[in-house]
Formats: structure tokens, C-alpha cells, sequence
């Protein structure tokens, strides 16, 4: 068998994997914010979650970027150095190219390498929505979140406020002089302006 046709058959997994840690980050985060964001989520919301959150900021994206590329060429690199202490110790290889035939070695590598990819996104989604959820809630308790956008109802009452963060359904956010999160449907709201734009500073 070919790693080609390992790796088809893993990215069913692989993406499954993905959703699993985007639930994961958002769980993670909301948890801080005394919020249970499985009970405001739709199937929708779930499966696009992975993806929502590698185009969240470049430097995620390209962390991400540089931890599949890294693995891709991980099994190459493994067969190539195998026989320096400081490799075998990193990624406790138990066998080398001299132990086992090639096409067997190639497999075992690449295991490695699979491996190494779950723990990097593991690392990246759990890292990043503890991160973000940490920062909110420091920011809540000392009162230090910056309201840049205005929500404006369908009643036509407008509220300058922090967003915490949005799905299909619901708006996630803090009016300013309130330290209550608010969880708005997005059927109540006309629109929302962003009225503090960092990219146009």
C-alpha cells in the first residue's frame, strides 16, 4: 500500500479531527465566560468552526500553514536523519531505516508524522481558545474592553458594544457600562456598524 493511499483514506479523519478541535477551542473559550456555546450552535456552526478559526488572524493561519508543512515533510526528514541522538530522543523513533525494510520504515515515519500533526493542532486550538477566552474575561474584570461596533436593533434602539463573537444565530457581546454578556439572535438585529476600525488607523 502506497502513503498516498494512507493519507486519502485519513482525510475524512483528518477533517473530522478538525471539527473535533474547533468544538474543543469554542468550548474552551465560552467555558471562561460562563457561556455553554453547544446550547446556541447549529450543525452548521460546528462544521465551518475549524476553518472559522484559521482565518481568524493571519499569524493562526499561518502557524497552522507552517505545522502542516512541517509534518508533510517530517517523514522525509526522519529517514534522512534518524541517526542523530537528538532526533531519535524528540520524536522517540523505536525503529530506523536499518531495523525494517524501506516501504515499512516510510510508514512507521509517517505514522510519526500524523502523530506530530493532531498534537501541533491540538496545541494550536486549545492554546488559542484558552488564550482568547483568558484575555476576554481579564478584560471584563478590570474593565478594559474597547467597544468598536454599534449594534442596531430591528426596534430601532442602537447599543455600542464589545463582541465577544458571532455564529449562524446569535450575537455574543457586552454593552458598554454593562458587564453582563448579552446573547442577541441575529433575527433582532438590523445590522451592525463597525465604528472603530484598526485597519483604517
Amino acid at each position: 500500500m502506497k502513503i498516498s493511499e494512507d493519507l486519502q483514506k485519513l482525510i475524512p479523519f483528518g477533517y473530522l479531527f478538525l471539527v473535533v478541535m474547533g468544538i474543543l477551542k469554542e468550548s474552551v473559550l465560552f467555558y471562561q465566560l460562563g457561556i455553554n456555546i453547544l446550547k446556541y450552535s447549529t450543525i452548521m456552526d460546528i462544521l465551518i468552526s475549524p476553518i472559522a478559526t484559521l482565518t481568524t488572524h493571519p499569524i493562526t493561519f499561518l502557524t497552522t500553514a507552517s505545522v502542516f508543512v512541517t509534518c508533510y515533510y517530517l517523514p522525509s526528514i526522519l529517514y534522512k536523519y534518524d541517526h542523530n541522538k537528538w532526533v531519535r530522543k524528540i520524536f522517540e523513533l523505536k525503529q530506523t531505516k536499518i531495523d525494517l525494510p524501506e516501504i515499512e520504515i516510510k510508514k512507521y515515519y509517517f505514522a510519526i508524522s500524523i502523530k506530530s500533526l493532531a498534537i501541533g493542532l491540538l496545541s494550536i486550538y486549545l492554546g488559542y481558545g484558552s488564550a482568547e477566552g483568558f484575555f476576554i474575561s481579564k478584560k471584563i474584570k478590570t474593565d478594559q474592553l474597547k467597544y468598536d461596533y454599534t449594534l442596531n436593533y430591528n426596534s430601532g434602539e442602537t447599543e455600542q458594544i464589545f463582541l465577544v463573537s458571532t455564529n449562524s444565530v446569535y450575537y455574543f457581546y457586552l454593552a458598554k457600562g454593562n458587564k453582563a454578556i448579552k446573547i442577541a439572535p441575529i433575527a433582532a438585529i438590523k445590522n451592525m456598524e463597525i465604528t472603530k476600525n484598526r485597519m483604517f488607523k
